[in-house]
């Protein structure tokens, strides 16, 4: 697959003029239906000239609006796929060498890298670097593991650090535990989960600064959050891969143990004592 809209987005974002960032961060606040709209409704909502969306969708790399459109049409139609849609054309396998699902597993490593700076992963270290503000973790149906592996981390590292478990009324009680200075980092890729979705917005309001991990289509919590990254996941097979997400999950680790270095190796020897 080639490099989405929101892949573009995050590439040039940094050298955008003020206007076309206005209208990079409405596209992924309501991605990817607003722009699925007209340019005079996109403009609208972005609250921008309708020139400047034309700059924008030009800066991405896109001929005219409708190729830009088109584009997004064809990430909408793949977000919405089921494991059903993926088993039809089932990859061929050559003797001796890596299965097509491996080389795209490495592949995707490679380009979510390709579009994750050094930079941001710095700033999400930062962001889970102040001791005194509480880290929640949550995951969907089949990225909770990365979630509950992340929070076993965490856990070591720093104090306060909770990952939410059973049904989405157990999540809902935690919000109450939820401020302004909390983080919670939420992992959810397609078909997007809708109790997720709900959490998420709650999480929001109370004004809780949000970590998105997602796929390149990014899910619909992307509008709730201050931070998105977006992991490759498709692979050839009935079911996508978190490989990625995963190895994401581990350099935000051993990021966060380089920034918090005295505190975390002296948190260990007391555990290590405990024990």
């Amino acid at each position: 697959m080639g490099t989405s809209v929101a892949e573009q987005i995050a590439d040039r974002i940094d050298t955008m003029p003020a206007g076309e960032r206005r209208a990079a961060q409405t596209l992924i606040a309501n991605y990817p239906l607003i722009g699925l709209k007209t340019v005079a409704d996109f403009s609208q909502q972005a609250g921008v000239s309708s020139p400047t969306i034309l700059r924008f969708v030009a800066r991405l790399g896109f001929q005219n609006y409708p190729e830009f459109q088109n584009a997004l049409q064809d990430e909408l139609a793949a977000q919405l796929q089921s494991p059903l849609n993926r088993t039809e054309h089932p990859a061929a396998t050559i003797p001796g060498k890596s299965t097509p699902l491996v080389s795209a597993v490495i592949d995707n490593i490679h380009e979510t890298f390709r579009h994750l700076s050094g930079k941001q992963i710095t700033q999400l270290a930062g962001l889970l670097a102040d001791r005194k503000s509480k880290a929640f973790l949550i995951g969907g149906r089949f990225t909770d593991p990365i979630a509950r592996y992340l929070a076993a981390h965490l856990t070591i590292i720093r104090p306060n650090v909770f990952h939410l478990t059973g049904q989405e009324s157990n999540w809902r009680d935690r919000l109450i535990d939820m401020g302004q200075r909390d983080v919670l980092l939420i992992f959810d890729i397609r078909r997007y989960q809708e109790s997720l979705i709900r959490f998420a917005e709650k999480a929001h309001e109370r004004g809780v600064r949000i970590v998105l991990f997602t796929d390149q289509w990014l899910s619909p919590i992307a509008r709730f959050a201050r931070h998105v990254i977006a992991g490759r996941t498709a692979v050839p097979s009935a079911w996508d891969s978190s490989a990625a997400l995963f190895v994401v999950a581990e350099t935000l680790i051993g990021e966060l143990t380089l920034q918090l270095e005295t505190d975390s190796a002296r948190r260990i020897r007391e555990m290590e004592r405990l024990r």
